[in-house]
């Protein structure tokens, strides 16, 4: 069956932030320029923000920059920070961190809570009004290059294949989408980045990048305890020996957003983010917060955190990295959303200029260098030494990134580096099982009952879109030395061991995944490997 094609000036891969606010500014640029630019959005999702997750205090300095109306527009952003705490956890009790001894990039008071799922689909509106063509439901699933080796746009992922590799009865190839240029702005992780960076040796000057691994609930809440406007986080307990903290924040309806943020480079194999997630909302400081509400849906998505230093090259031949593919989350601040936004909008305006000369002349350079001169530079740039001072533990490090913040105020004369994820952990021996409790029913719960609030569905019958490199790695090393990490550090369930006939097997519940791509990072043979299922596949967040 032959290919289709259709053909672009800028082509967008990926419906977040970052995409959305390129798509947005580069209409905007041609229309001032007094040019007709057509640009297409495609994302995996079954609709815009179907695969959204954040937590999400958002600073609106890029929605100011690219819609200086948005509130008069209708922008789902209406609930303000306007009591920020931080509390430091001990297993029963908590001691609260006034402002005047926390660092300036741990003030949130101005800012804005609410769904990062709900922001983009109204940001897709605001697009579509513009003239971009959005297509939900569709993935990127390989790259096409020209003849001089740059990129060419991509190829959408094939429908109805069956899980033998074969066609099935409604088999559909994947569309050739083509364009002068292409952004690549789908988060944290991309599957198509990762061979960018390979491709073009954009990582050549970089760090690796680091990840943290963010869970969340939504819960609705009496009325009478609600109290919108506050912020807060948390640290210490219950990770004694990994580095993150929880988050819990009251906005909209009677909404509480809680969750729990934990470095991917922790040592202890025996740890379960999920369960450490479930044991946070069990502290008296959240429980008060919770109690007699209503869990409304659960996920998990990682953060590229790694800094200033764990940026890649952002341009090469045909396109450009923008958002968290490429790692603009401010570690010391934990905000990513304005730094996505900010780099797409550079990037869409590099493109529109671009798109005015021979293709190729400009490689879109201007986006570099434009980055090097932002707002954004500078404020990554303060924050280069947060995570790898962390990276020394939850005492130490914490202690050694308040003096980078509070005392040296990011500017010190060095910076520091932090090795890869993948590596961090010990082996099984080394640290005694955790015995976690059982979960409760009212603030605590299972997976099984969480995963059903994500609302994730795959089609069971199509070949299963996490690849292993060496098909018994996870038995023959994992397994007798980390004690087969991947059970833990999954916050689906997608990887068991099982016996059959008294031989242990991995087995990949392939339809549980939330394509966090936790296991695509943190596995420590680097034997797993994330790709999009079919199209529209995946979690249904909507209002997370």
């Amino acid at each position: 069956m032959q290919q289709e094609s259709m053909s672009f000036d800028l082509l967008i891969v990926g419906g977040g932030p970052a995409g959305l606010a390129a798509a947005i500014r580069a209409k905007q640029q041609a229309a001032a320029a007094g040019r007709e630019v057509s640009v297409c959005l495609i994302d995996k999702g079954a609709q815009i923000g179907a695969h959204i997750l954040s937590g999400a205090v958002i600073d609106p300095c890029a929605l100011d920059a690219l819609l200086p109306d948005w509130k008069t527009r209708g922008a789902p952003l209406t609930t303000q920070v306007t009591d920020d705490r931080f509390l430091f956890l001990s297993e029963n009790k908590a001691r609260s961190v006034p402002h005047w001894l926390r660092p300036a990039c741990l003030d949130n008071r101005g800012l804005y809570m609410g769904s990062l799922g709900e922001l983009c689909a109204w940001l897709a509106r605001e697009a579509e009004a513009l003239g971009v063509e959005i297509y939900a439901g569709f993935a990127a699933a390989d790259l096409l290059f020209d003849t001089q080796g740059g990129v060419a746009g991509v190829v959408t992922g094939e429908m109805g294949r069956l899980r033998d590799g074969h066609p099935g009865p409604n088999f559909q190839p994947g569309m050739h989408l083509l364009a002068q240029y292409t952004l690549f702005a789908e988060g944290a992780r991309g599957h198509l980045g990762k061979r960018l960076e390979a491709a073009f040796e954009l990582r050549a000057k970089a760090d690796a990048q680091s990840f943290s691994l963010g869970l969340k609930e939504l819960w609705q809440v009496p009325a009478a305890q609600h109290q919108p406007g506050l912020c807060l986080h948390t640290g210490g307990w219950p990770l004694t020996d990994a580095v993150g903290g929880g988050f819990l924040y009251h906005y909209g309806d009677n909404l509480v957003a809680v969750g729990l943020v934990i470095s991917l480079a922790y040592k202890n194999p025996w740890l379960s983010p999920f369960e450490e997630f479930q044991r946070l909302k069990t502290h008296p400081a959240l429980r008060s917060h919770l109690a007699g509400g209503t869990r409304l849906a659960y996920g998990a998505r990682v953060l590229a955190d790694g800094g200033l230093q764990a940026l890649p090259e952002l341009v090469f031949p045909g396109g450009a990295l923008i958002g968290d593919d490429a790692g603009f989350l401010d570690p010391a601040r934990l905000k990513g959303i304005h730094g996505a936004m900010l780099s797409g909008m550079l990037a869409a305006e590099a493109a529109v200029k671009a798109l005015a000369e021979p293709r190729g002349t400009g490689v879109l350079k201007a986006y570099h260098e434009e980055w090097r001169q932002s707002r954004l530079y500078k404020q990554l740039s303060r924050a280069r030494n947060f995570k790898p001072s962390l990276s020394q533990g939850p005492k130490l490090g914490a202690l050694l990134a308040g003096i980078d913040q509070k005392l040296l105020r990011g500017r010190a004369p060095w910076t520091l580096h932090k090795p890869t994820d993948h590596n961090q952990l010990d082996p099984a021996d080394e640290h005694a099982p955790i015995a976690y409790p059982k979960p409760d029913g009212q603030l605590s719960f299972d997976l099984p009952s969480s995963l059903y609030l994500s609302n994730t569905q795959h089609s069971e019958d199509q070949p299963c879109h996490l690849h292993l490199k060496a098909a018994n790695l996870s038995v023959d090393f994992n397994l007798p030395t980390y004690a087969a990490p991947e059970q833990r550090y999954c916050p689906a369930g997608v990887y068991e061991i099982i016996e059959e006939a008294g031989t242990p097997r991995l087995h990949i519940n392939a339809a549980n995944c939330l394509h966090c791509k936790a296991c695509d990072i943190k596995d420590p043979t680097q034997n797993i490997e994330w790709t999009p299922p079919q199209g529209g596949e995946g979690p249904v967040y909507g209002r997370m």
